[in-house]
């Protein structure tokens, strides 16, 4: 059977995308036959392959061109540009006639209309056909039944009956697969097009619109948002398809039992308007769903984007509890969710019962004659199962439609949400300057208070430019005005060329280094070496391709600094005060002509005790250049970590295993397993129940003549089947209720388990892996363990006892059914085997393409200013459509393999009924006509079950993939404990000695040691500089001290205690750190200083006082509890650094760690900051990685490290004297002997 099946495509070949080895397969389906286009043969190849071996993505089959994201996009985004300028003149018409129009949105769903209309269309024709020719089928049974009950001489007709019965659902399933095939399609264009729009909104989106949808919530746009109107129009069809089934239904069940079928509509239009409030209920939780998981997803993007700080601080806990806190209000919405889905199953069950109870009891009562024969009994059966499945799906239809009518309102506010105006900045000036600001004033939104005022700035070509000023003057904004970034008030900016642009914080994509090097340039490959010398960048790419940059010519450069050494070398200095331009001119002429300058200059003398300015003016700007990027990129990623790469996700092979299911049902709790397969068991009996009282009533009904009380009889009759039916729906009842309790205990624990394992996982693995992949298993994979997994166990369960219970019947009726059963059922498995080991791995495919499309995405937001600067977007754009093409390759095979499937299944399922309906043809005079409206009716079902069967198998292995992958992390390599057995003493440590005792550290076992034979104490209060080029070892170094990096060799005592016998919080909550980068979560000032409550309000001012930042709370409207915006962009970055600072003295720990602390503020606020720290921490061991030599200049000691070594340590004097490498790094820096070092 199976090789004939294969044989059907066999002439189907596939050829291959030019483009050498790696091409890929194109789809044989265009040069298909028509047969083995309607039975999915030419997908036979990759099925069989799929049995052979584990599928890769190369062996899946390419997209058909019109169904690519390539060509879908551009048509989409083409009729929403007219949709929005209909919708523009629409309210040029209403306001000339009303005064206050009101206004009204481009409508998305015109646009999608107006784009998919034509494929809707045919969609919709299939469906028309296939919704007919389910109801010819129990038309059909019908004619067999009188045929059993009259057998006419002539039995030929028995067999045309058989034989035209086995047409007519073979033709069924053809055209009902063309029809899912084409819908599900569809629905997933529809998904890419509205990506695409987000993807490319997102790119212009002006500050106001970033300020309104947070990064978390941009991607639930595109992932949840877009989902339910895929979900929609899947079921879209539907809308109209369920009604016309139920007239249908009614009209044909009207021709057998008259005008008591109008009862059973009147249950109908009952149960209807129930329906409706539970759909408005729902509508509620699922809009205060979508604001939770808009939430969660927000605060778990700040989480993982800035997991360093939480795990150098020991704020794990803190955070864990505010993700659960989020968490328990959406499983709360669930359960609530879930309860409403009881009487949402109730309905479905008991609604056909309760019609043709409603049904059979009034046509009784309208005439005492009314006999329910086996012609009336099983056809209007047979048509109330045919009903069951419209009722089912409005409930589903009109939740989608609920839920879309939500997702779409919120596509609409964010599609037409402001975009930053072109016109903000000329581009396409031609004059004498490079940039030119003219009377010109700025802010961050258009009704918002001027950051810039009165700008006349003219920067000529060539110059070299910097711009200065104190903390919030309004450097990082001139830059920002200069990109456009900014709304123009009044006046006129014009720039000439294109731009570079190098944002105070470094934006790096998930890709090698050669790729972010390249940025979408060509490569020069002289001029591109050049410039990897000055970015002190060879040493590292080493071990790394090489990079591509193309030729770039003359070009202005304005750099926004602090570092007041470079003013010398520039041709034009921009000195910043209150958002106006305070001096502008030469380095001469602002020193010869104004205190600012000079005061600025003084304070940096003072801090540099000397000559380090005379000397930096003879230096070469490319050596300064060179030397600011080659002390500036020390980190763990380019250390000895440096040969990190960014991880694929690991795509698993073969089989789930049977532990994983058993994962699940562990959280489901073994309790409500038992009860819930206790009362599916009962819920199925009943329903076999119900069918053979039907058949033996039927029998009854045949010899009424016979019986003296057969009005009694009736009712006795009636009656047992009305209590069978409320047997039922209690059966329904209690398992929707037990299904929810489990779901919900599952839910929980697997949501527990995989933060809980996440937040273990060492900084590493963060380095290495795509933030989109783990967001993807608390988004996607936990979306299918709440919603979806515990549907498809159930929907398993039941058509397993459904099936074995039809067989039963069938061969209890027919007993040599069991004969065309047996070798059925043999090849109904034999497909299964085959087509599962080919699907299980095909979604396995698509579970892993979809983590790029959130990682793009994600680090597209992150980036966006960058990209704009460049104008780059375009390019990005591009790279959208590319990970969502192959997310849609993806799904593309796994959408046919279904089809391929459910042909071979159902064709299977139709010999069955064509079987049993030849065997009562057979049977003659032997076999009542009751048990063969029995048998037909229900062989007519086992088609469906079978299918689902072998369906729901699948789904519940494929599925279990996102088990498998929230588990994942469970076997992965874990931080040590965060509080274990043996815990330091509370003042621990007292005097902040520490001593590295033949420290080796290692990133990986296959990596060399980044640190080796580490041997050195500190004393007390002492001040240690540590130092040394790029890959020396020096944030190795301090990550060692907070156990980011496990030793390998060797051990660390701090004040007598080994860290390593200690809790990982016992000894990050002892020490302090500043780091480099100042990362701030959403939420309030208060939050952010003390996410853990510790502390006071009077504590809190105290140390912004000692920040300098006391006076700008105090501005604030609502001071402490001024909300913080994503990442603290509504803070300057001088500012970010300064919370980070007082977070630092908050915690006053003996041992404090600086990692180029001050590196974002002015010189000014440097030397009072100094001052603070020097002060406030003059009791505490401070160690400073030192990325400026000038910072650890007047050090007690310095350390220098090389190649993960200790090659110097001693006093700065000392070092000096001695000429080795910490006296070569000061020459090459410009810091001469007398800078005001220590002896």
């Amino acid at each position: 059977m199976f090789s004939i099946l294969r044989r059907w495509g066999a002439s189907s070949s596939y050829q291959r995308v030019p483009g050498g080895p790696e091409a890929q397969k194109c789809s044989p389906e265009k040069s298909a036959s028509f047969f083995s286009k309607m039975t999915y043969s030419w997908f036979s190849r990759i099925i069989i392959l799929g049995y052979k071996k584990p599928l890769e993505r190369e062996d899946l089959f390419e997209l058909n061109e019109s169904d690519s994201s390539y060509v879908i996009c551009p048509v989409f985004e083409k009729q929403w540009r007219k949709e929005v300028l209909r919708n523009q003149e629409r309210q040029k018409v209403k306001a000339s006639f009303h005064k206050e129009a009101h206004t009204r949105k481009p409508s998305l769903l015109c646009a999608l209309w107006n784009t998919f209309k034509f494929v809707l269309i045919q969609v919709a024709l299939f469906k028309v056909l296939a919704d007919i020719l389910s109801f010819t089928s129990p038309l059909i049974m019908k004619q067999m039944i009188i045929f059993c009950e009259h057998r006419p001489d002539f039995g030929w007709s028995g067999y045309g009956y058989a034989l035209a019965l086995f047409v007519v659902v073979f033709l069924q399933t053809l055209i009902l697969q063309q029809y899912q095939r084409f819908n599900i399609l569809t629905s997933a264009k529809i998904k890419t097009a509205v990506i695409g729009l987000i993807y490319k909104k997102a790119l212009f989106l002006s500050n106001v619109s970033r300020k309104k949808f947070s990064t978390g919530e941009i991607i639930n746009l595109m992932s949840a948002d877009a989902q339910q109107l895929m979900d929609l129009t899947a079921n879209l069809n539907l809308l109209w398809s369920a009604p016309f089934q139920i007239l249908v239904a009614v009209s044909l069940l009207w021709q057998e039992l008259g005008p008591a079928v109008l009862a059973g509509v009147a249950v109908l239009v009952f149960v209807i308007p129930i329906n409706a409030l539970v759909a408005t209920r729902v509508k509620k939780l699922k809009k205060s769903q979508t604001k939770n998981k808009d939430k969660q997803i927000k605060l778990l993007n700040e989480i993982l984007h800035g997991i360093k700080i939480l795990k150098l601080y020991a704020w794990e806990p803190s955070y864990k509890k505010k993700i659960i806190e989020i968490r328990e209000q959406e499983l709360e919405i669930q359960k609530s969710a879930g309860y409403l889905a009881v009487f949402s199953m109730l309905t479905l069950t008991c609604i056909p019962f309760l019609v043709s109870l409603a049904t059979f009891g009034i046509y009784f009562l309208l005439d005492e004659g009314n006999v329910l024969t086996a012609t009336k009994v099983f056809t209007s059966i047979s048509l109330f199962n045919i009903l069951r499945l419209p009722l089912f799906d409005l409930p589903t239809v009109i939740s989608a439609v609920v839920q879309a009518r939500i997702s779409l309102g919120r596509l609409e506010d964010f599609l037409s949400s402001e975009e930053l105006l072109p016109q903000n900045i000329e581009t396409n000036y031609t004059g004498d300057h490079a940039i030119a600001f003219t009377n010109a004033s700025f802010a961050w939104d258009k009704t918002g208070i001027p950051v810039l005022k009165d700008l006349n700035i003219k920067i000529p070509e060539g110059a070299l430019v910097a711009v200065v000023g104190q903390v919030g003057s309004g450097k990082s904004s001139v830059l920002s005005a200069i990109l456009g970034e900014m709304e123009k008030l009044t006046g006129v900016v014009q720039r000439k060329g294109s731009v570079a642009y190098v944002s105070q914080q470094a934006w790096i994509q998930n890709c090698i280094l050669q790729e972010n090097i390249l940025f979408g340039s060509i490569m020069q490959k002289q001029f591109y070496e050049r410039v990897l010398e000055a970015c002190a960048l060879l040493p590292d790419l080493e071990q790394l391709p090489n990079g591509d940059q193309t030729e770039i010519g003359e070009r202005t450069r304005i750099l926004v600094t602090h570092n007041l050494t470079l003013l010398p070398q520039m041709d034009l200095i921009i000195v910043m005060g209150s958002g106006r331009v305070a001096q502008m001119g030469t380095y001469q002429e602002l020193l010869s002509k104004t205190k600012n300058l000079a005061n600025l200059l003084q304070v940096f003398s003072e801090q540099e005790k000397a000559h380090a300015l005379e000397q930096v003016s003879v230096i070469n700007s490319r050596t300064i250049l060179k030397d600011q990027i080659l002390e500036q990129n020390d980190r763990p990623s380019l250390d000895q970590g440096k040969q990190f790469s960014m991880k694929k996700e690991k795509i698993p092979i073969g089989g789930v295993k049977f532990s994983i299911i058993l994962k699940y049902l562990r959280a489901f709790g073994w309790l409500w397993v038992w009860l819930s397969m206790a009362t599916y068991l009962g819920q199925n009996l009943v329903g076999i129940g119900q069918n053979l009282w039907l058949s033996a009533w039927a029998k009854e009904a045949k010899h009424v003549s016979e019986f003296t009380e057969w009005k009694q009889i009736r009712s006795n009759n009636l009656n047992i089947y009305g209590l069978l039916g409320l047997m039922q729906g209690l059966f329904v009842c209690s398992g929707a209720y037990v299904l929810t309790r489990g779901s919900l205990a599952a839910s929980r624990t697997l949501h527990a388990q995989l933060l809980d394992n996440v937040l273990h996982l060492p900084l590493q693995f963060f380095e290495t892996n795509p933030i989109g992949q783990i967001i993807n298993r608390f988004t996607k994979d936990m979306f299918i363990i709440d919603m979806r997994f515990h549907y498809y166990l159930r929907t398993w369960v039941n058509c397993t006892l459904d099936v074995i219970g039809t067989v039963l019947v069938i061969v209890g009726a027919l007993p040599l059914f069991i004969l065309g059963v047996i070798p059925l059922v043999f090849l109904y498995f034999t497909i299964q085997r085959y087509y599962v080991a080919s699907s299980r791995q095909i979604r396995r495919l698509a579970g892993a393409s979809r983590s790029p499309i959130i990682s793009h995405f994600s680090e597209t937001l992150l980036g966006v200013s960058t990209i704009r600067a460049f104008a780059h977007e375009q390019r990005f754009i591009q790279q959208n459509k590319e990970v969502v093409n192959e997310n849609l390759v993806c799904f593309y095979n796994n959408v046919i393999s279904n089809r391929w499937l459910s042909v071979r299944l159902e064709f299977l399922g139709n010999l069955m009924v064509f079987f049993a309906a030849l065997l009562a043809v057979l049977a003659g005079d032997s076999i009542d006509s009751a048990i063969v409206g029995l048998s037909i009716s229900y062989a007519l079902n086992i088609t469906q079950s079978l299918n689902f069967w072998v369906r729901k198998a699948c789904e519940i292995e494929t599925n279990a993939v996102s088990i498998e992958r929230v588990c994942e992390y469970e076997n992965m390599d874990k931080e040590a404990p965060w509080i274990m057995s043996k815990r330091p003493p509370s003042q621990w440590p007292h005097k902040g000695v520490v001593e590295f005792i033949n420290y080796q550290a290692r990133y990986r076992d296959d990596l060399g040691l980044a640190l080796q034979d580490i041997t050195f104490q500190t004393h007390g209060e002492e001040k240690i500089g540590i130092v040394g080029r790029t890959g020396a070892g020096k944030s190795t170094l301090s990550n060692c001290l907070f156990r980011i990096l496990e030793r390998s060799g060797g051990k660390i005592i701090i004040d007598g205690i080994d860290i390593s016998t200690i809790g990982l919080h016992d000894l990050r909550g002892k020490l302090n750190v500043i780091p480099q980068d100042p990362v701030l979560f959403s939420g309030t000032l208060q939050m952010n200083l003390d996410p853990l409550d510790k502390y006071s309000d009077s504590e809190l001012w105290e140390v912004l006082e000692l920040c300098h930042l006391k006076e700008f709370v105090q501005s604030l409207p609502r001071k402490l509890l001024h909300e913080i915006s994503e990442g603290g962009e509504n803070l300057s970055v001088g500012q970010r650094q300064l919370i980070c600072l007082a977070r630092a003295l908050l915690r006053k720990t003996k041992i404090l760690v600086l990692d180029e602390a001050t590196a974002s503020i002015d010189f000014e606020t440097d030397n009072l900051v100094q001052t603070t720290i020097r002060k406030e921490f003059s009791d505490c061991t401070i160690l400073t990685i030192a990325h400026r030599l000038h910072s650890v200049i007047d050090s007690d000691r310095v350390l220098v490290l090389d190649s993960g070594r200790i090659i110097e340590f001693e006093t700065p004097r000392n070092l000096i004297c001695q000429k080795g490498l910490f006296f070569a790094m000061l020459t090459e820096a410009g810091i001469t002997q007398d800078s005001g070092t220590k002896k």
